[in-house]
């Protein structure tokens, strides 16, 4: 059965080569990221890709319960695509973490499938071409703006939040090493 007219279907794919703004959510909207140890585990894993050369991260805000990023992907990670070993990687780690620490906080990612047992994000992440400077810059400052949306309250300004690249764009500090500036690009 085909999606009616009303019916909206998240675009995931990514084509290589170019700059896409991409969200992914934490599974059921949990708050996994609200500690600054889940948080680590993005950025580690972002790091690593990068300095891998299989993408470029332009810029990125971490949620409790979702990720943005403005990002290219250079080509595949072995076998698989470059967001595919993200995401893979975040979900061992994170997996890994809550066996240690809270194992009834782990069954909350439970889920009834014959390949995994868990499951931390949410499927069909969505992908969105930037494909001109107007709609590049204008996602940026969605993505830095969001610490500050009344339902989240993280700063007062998108400079405070330490786990953004706001500061980078707003005051020329660049506080993750493998980001690359958005503004080199258009």
């Amino acid at each position: 059965m085909g999606l009616s007219q009303f019916e909206y279907k998240r675009k995931s794919y990514i084509q290589i080569g170019e700059i896409y703004f991409w969200t992914a959510t934490i599974n059921k909207w949990q708050q996994l990221l609200r500690k600054d140890k889940y948080k680590n585990v993005v950025i580690s894993s972002l790091k690593y890709l990068s300095n891998a050369s299989k993408v470029d991260v332009f810029a990125f805000v971490i949620m409790p319960n979702h990720i943005h990023l403005i990002w290219r992907i250079n080509e595949q990670n072995g076998k698989e695509t470059a967001q595919a070993s993200f995401l893979k990687y975040t979900a061992h780690e994170f997996k890994k973490m809550l066996k240690k620490e809270n194992t009834d906080r782990l069954s909350k990612y439970a889920i009834n499938a014959a390949n995994k047992k868990y499951e931390f994000w949410q499927r069909n992440s969505l992908a969105v071409h930037l494909y001109g400077n107007d709609i590049a810059y204008q996602k940026l400052d969605y993505l830095h703006s969001n610490p500050l949306a009344e339902h989240w309250q993280l700063a007062s300004d998108p400079c405070e939040y330490e786990y953004s690249t706001a500061k980078l764009y707003e005051m020329g500090i660049n506080s993750f090493s493998f980001i690359k500036d958005l503004r080199n690009e258009y």
